[in-house]
């Protein structure tokens, strides 16, 4: 018979680490692909919100500033009629009117109207052939031939003051400030090298250094106001990512307290109902277990009936350790605080475990301080917490092993407990672990007695619900030691003796032999018959 195929060997690859990009990269990428769609998107190169936002500064500032241009034209005109005949100077000014008319009432329109990318484009086109209009006005007046008249130095001023306004005016739109300053600089620049003299080429240069000048001054209060746009919107971004988060953990945290409370009303619901069979096994093994009908015939199944009654009783407790858990976590367990004697409490959960310690050959030293005032504390939530570190040291002591109960006084002036043992240790790493609900450390999980993981979770918050401090200090094959305090707010101490004197008991003598020397006076009538 030939063999069978032998099945081959699948070997699983390890999986490559899959990189998780970080917020800032993926807000950094998010970034890119934005302002990339919205270059694609955009006539200026910028965001199309961006664009929109600058013509509202523009057509802003055109307004501010509508008094000032006005004035600055009916100022020239007036003088120029000076020089000129009145009728064209005239004609000029009511022409520079008429166009600063439009362009108010055009940046009005814009404001009032709400911002489309179509309708932004369509203004942009507007308002830079009303730059170029205002531009090419100005210079119909400075190159007028009946002006040869006019010094080269007022005419120069002149033009530098209308470069320089006009610059301001619509820096917010670039293309808009070289409409209205080139042809007024060219022009100018033009007449005085027309002229064929050294002086004029002079000023000739000096009005296109001028023009550059005011030029590269509008590109950089663009790109001021451009920077401070992008910061605004970083920022606004930024809040919106942060509500955002808030939201998103906001939600979160109302989903956690909805499983919260579902979770204690279930833990609720299941402890009736596993307590009530639960309470008829343990009665009915314990029955079975003194054998009060009478004894067994088979001698097994007195053990079995005690098995299973220790097996209810262990039940029990693991529910009670839940709920008490649950009500610890959910804020719902209350105090019932009465004094207690802190050192009274440990010596009771001494003989009630020492028993079982005894059994494994295991030492309990007591180091009491003596003269102890009492706390202010719940005292089934202390003997619980007691028992829980005290049952935790014995199950993890070896046989022969050693443990230590200490109670005294802090140096704050509050108590402590303190319970130390000589077994293996927790590792460093594993305390978090082992104080975590249901958290096992590796020497639980080796040992025969494992546990829930609830006895140092509930005991460190019955200490942290007093106001106390929890600390957990272990070594390897050293030993481990929990030491809890409790706050000196707590400890009752003595009252001392009241300053002042009380009053007496007794009237003084004095005041005796003054009230019978004083007169009495008897009535004007008496109730009885008597005289």
């Amino acid at each position: 018979m030939s063999n069978p195929a032998e099945k081959p060997e699948v070997v699983q690859l390890p999986a490559e680490p899959v990189s998780v990009p970080s917020a800032s990269s993926r807000r950094a990428a998010l970034q890119r692909v934005r302002e990339a769609r919205d270059k694609l998107t955009s006539t200026s190169g910028t965001r199309p919100a961006f664009d929109a936002e600058l013509l509202r500064q523009y057509a802003q500032t055109r307004l501010s500033a509508s008094y000032v241009v006005l004035l600055l034209v009916v100022a020239t005109g007036v003088l120029f009629g000076l020089w000129m005949q009145p009728i064209p100077a005239a004609a000029w000014t009511c022409g520079m009117i008429c166009i600063h008319a439009a362009m108010i009432r055009s940046c009005r329109r814009f404001l009032a109207e709400p911002s489309t990318p179509a309708a932004t484009r369509a203004w942009r086109t507007r308002f830079v052939v009303l730059d170029l209009l205002y531009g090419l006005c100005w210079m119909a007046i400075l190159i007028h031939p009946v002006l040869d008249m006019v010094t080269e130095t007022l005419m120069m001023f002149l033009m530098l003051l209308v470069i320089a306004v006009s610059s301001m005016l619509a820096a917010n739109l670039p293309i808009a400030a070289v409409a209205a300053t080139a042809p007024v600089a060219v022009a100018m620049a033009l007449s005085f090298v027309m002229t064929g003299s050294l002086d004029n080429y002079i000023l000739a240069t000096l009005a296109l250094a001028a023009e550059g000048y005011f030029v590269l001054l509008a590109h950089r209060l663009h790109s001021s106001t451009f920077a401070t746009l992008e910061a605004r919107a970083e920022k606004d971004a930024l809040i919106g990512e942060l509500e955002q988060a808030k939201a998103i953990s906001d939600e979160a945290r109302h989903r956690a307290e909805s499983a919260n409370v579902a979770k204690s009303r279930f833990l609720a619901q299941m402890s009736h109902e596993l307590r009530t069979p639960l309470n008829a096994i343990l009665g009915f093994s314990e029955v079975m277990k003194s054998e009060i009908f009478g004894p067994h015939q088979v001698a097994v199944y007195k053990e079995y009936s005690a098995d299973i009654h220790n097996s209810g009783v262990h039940l029990l407790n693991l529910i009670n350790e839940i709920l008490d858990l649950s009500r610890i976590e959910a804020g719902r367990y209350e105090l019932n605080e009465e004094a207690v004697s802190l050192v009274g409490i440990v010596a009771d959960c001494h003989h009630l475990m020492k028993l079982r310690a005894s059994s494994r050959g295991i030492t309990i030293h007591e180091v009491f301080e003596q003269a102890m005032p009492r706390l202010w504390a719940d005292e089934r939530a202390i003997r619980q917490v007691v028992l829980n570190l005290l049952s935790n040291s014995i199950k993890f002591t070896p046989q022969g092993g050693e443990i230590w109960l200490k109670a005294g006084w802090t140096a704050s002036g509050g108590q402590y407990l303190s319970v130390r043992d000589s077994g293996s240790g927790i590792p460093e790493d594993e305390i978090p672990v082992v104080l975590a609900s249901f958290g096992q450390g590796s020497n639980s999980i080796k040992s025969a007695e494992q546990g829930a993981g609830l006895g140092l979770p509930i005991a460190k918050n019955l200490i942290d619900l007093h106001g106390g401090t929890f600390t957990l200090k272990s070594k390897l094959r050293i030993g481990t030691e929990v030491i809890v305090t409790f706050p000196p707010e707590r400890v009752m101490s003595a009252l001392a003796p009241l300053s002042e004197d009380s009053p007496p008991l007794q009237p003084e003598t004095s005041a005796v032999s003054d009230e019978k020397r004083r007169p009495r006076h008897k009535p004007i009538m008496s109730a009885g018959t008597g005289s």
